[in-house]
């Protein structure tokens, strides 16, 4: 007999949900192999006069479910190239429904010319569909309870959760779904489904999932699909959804008539909103003023979608895609062993990146990639780090002080003289300053940032003193808000 692997399926519930098919296959066998003895029908087999072998006892000695699976396709792959025989192998359920042996038999037999085939019986999904009385093609989806994130829930679909083993496994599915839903959201346990005298069915609030008894290999968690605003508002297709309605013909008319120039401030003003919720290390208005910038965002995307350039879809793949590029040292084969390794990585994929594009980088200047709009003391900085790469820069800090006191020098020399000049020698001033600061490996916005922060905390002492002494700061005398202002140093964090 040429050798060959069948695998059947014995349905989700008792006997009387095998099929015809099925049922020949298993007593036209010399012995049928079960994944496992834990299931209602086998019972039936052996009455039947059936030889069964099951491979329970590799869950015990593996550590994992992948080292189960693949122990299991190894040995049917060998009883039927060793033998050359026919290996009948019996599944719970349906084949090819979260049967992950049958994908590993059915990838390994068409590389090993063996023979395979897959015969059907009732899933589990019959039941659920049944008993939980939906239609799929509303929309549904399968998923499985031991790798179970937030990531792959879509609230506005049927869910099944398969592979709920028992309480710890329903405990991380509980968990997984406390990330999207309210605790108090309703959700289904079902046990055997189909089979008769132990099927059991409750709905219960999520944060219970894990207290419920049970458990085991014929076991689901069912989640409505649910069009809750404490739950879709958690997606990012929700947010996308309102961005386009907003534009839209029925949205608002203030949204509608806005262009990229006319909302490009907000976008800027929205960025130092969220740095000083930073620098306030204030988590409740980070969430917040995160949130009014990704708005920006989405509405830059939309008017593009709009014009069929790109959406915002299309700029999340861009930068997964570039994320993973980017990093070869945590998505590929090279190594990084420390953060200036992984720097000189992410340039050298730049760097081909702009290859691809035509681009030479050799021939580019060194000053290439300053954005153009960037703060002044920003900008000055990073232009200044790129001409220091090619070696335009001061060998010690005493040339880099005494640039510093010959620009304020010349800035001297033109007071009185026209603003022009006035400015140009100012400018130069900052920019040695900045200069300075990258010596003192200092960044010049963040200090300045510091600084007026601190103007501003020593003033509004200095406001609060005098207006306990019943004056306004305008009425006060330079001396007194002199006193106030030193005063206001010797206090803590001041």
């Amino acid at each position: 007999m040429a050798k060959a692997i069948t695998i059947v399926g014995l349905g989700s519930g008792d006997e009387n949900q095998l099929t015809l098919g099925v049922l020949r296959r298993l007593t036209e066998a010399k012995t049928v192999y079960l994944r496992t003895e834990d299931h209602p029908v086998v019972p039936y087999l052996k009455e039947q006069g059936i030889t069964c072998s099951s491979f329970d006892s590799v869950y015990e000695a593996q550590s994992s479910f992948n080292d189960v699976y693949e122990t299991i396709a190894a040995e049917l792959l060998r009883l039927a190239t060793e033998e050359d025989r026919q290996v009948v192998y019996a599944v719970p359920g349906h084949p090819f429904v979260a049967e992950r042996t049958t994908m590993l038999l059915k990838e390994r037999c068409a590389a090993e010319e063996i023979p395979f085939e897959a015969v059907g019986g009732e899933s589990f999904l019959d039941q659920a569909f049944a008993r939980f009385g939906f239609d799929p093609i509303e929309g549904f989806q399968l998923l499985d309870a031991t790798s179970l994130s937030m990531s792959v829930l879509n609230p506005r679909l049927h869910t099944v959760i398969g592979q709920v083993y028992d309480m710890y496994t329903a405990s991380d599915a509980k968990l997984a779904l406390m990330e999207l839903y309210p605790d108090e959201h309703t959700v289904w346990v079902g046990h055997a489904l189909g089979v008769a005298g132990s099927e059991s069915m409750a709905a219960v609030p999520l944060y219970e999932l894990d207290r419920q008894t049970g458990y085991g290999n014929l076991s689901l968690i069912y989640v409505p699909p649910t069009q809750a605003d404490a739950v879709i508002n958690k997606t990012f297709p929700r947010l996308h959804e309102i961005v386009r309605i907003l534009r839209s013909p029925e949205g608002c008319p203030w949204d509608r008539e806005q262009t990229h120039q006319s909302i490009r401030k907000n976008l800027i003003e929205e960025t130092y909103e969220v740095l000083e919720t930073l620098d306030d290390d204030d988590p409740d208005a980070m969430c917040e003023e995160m949130g009014d910038l990704l708005l920006q965002i989405m509405l830059h995307a939309q008017m593009e979608e709009e014009t069929g350039s790109f959406t915002a879809y299309d700029v999340i793949a861009g930068l997964n895609e570039k994320l993973l590029r980017r990093h070869p040292h945590v998505f590929g084969s090279r190594d990084a062993d420390n953060a200036e390794e992984a720097l000189a990585r992410w340039e050298e994929v730049k760097a081909e990146e702009k290859r691809q594009k035509g681009l030479q980088p050799e021939a580019l200047s060194a000053l290439h990639g300053v954005p153009r709009d960037l703060p002044g003391l920003m900008k000055a900085y990073k232009l200044q780090k790129k001409a220091a790469k090619v070696g335009f820069d001061w060998d010690r800090m005493e040339d880099v002080m005494a640039k510093v006191e010959e620009e304020l020098a010349e800035l001297k020399a033109e007071l009185g003289e026209s603003q022009d000049r006035q400015e140009d020698e100012l400018g130069d001033l900052l920019f040695a300053i900045v200069n300075l600061a990258r010596f003192l490996s200092c960044d010049p916005e963040e200090a300045l940032a510091r600084t007026n922060r601190k103007f501003v905390r020593r003033f509004s002492y200095v406001e609060k003193k005098l207006r306990e002494a019943g004056k306004e700061p305008g009425d006060a005398t330079l001396e007194e808000m002199e006193h106030y202002w030193q005063e206001a140093k010797t206090l803590p964090h001041a």
